[in-house]
């Protein structure tokens, strides 16, 4: 991902209940959730990156693939890293 001057990421909208697939690179998320678990588009096989942008206060929970619950900033990007040693999304917010 991002190998040139110019990165193209694909983008998708979900409805923030407890399993949402992510098959894109930007996922928005509606409704306040709470997710708890990921379904990386890439299989779980490797790692990689999503950003989750929600228009509401989302909530992420434990109970599922994600390391460290969370509630997201309204209308900020989050990036979750999926590290598949661990098998589990780790979270770090944009402020």
């Amino acid at each position: 991902m991002i190998p040139g001057t110019t990165s193209k990421l694909s983008e998708s909208t979900v409805v923030g209940v407890d399993t949402i697939s992510a098959k894109t690179d930007i996922v928005t998320v509606t409704g306040v959730g709470p997710v708890n678990t990921i379904i990386p588009n890439f299989g779980g096989g490797f790692s990689g990156i999503l950003f989750l942008v929600s228009p509401a206060a989302l909530v992420l929970g434990t109970t599922g693939n994600i390391l460290v619950g969370a509630t997201l900033v309204v209308n900020r990007a989050t990036i979750l890293i999926y590290v598949k040693s661990l098998g589990k999304w780790v979270i770090q917010t944009v402020a």
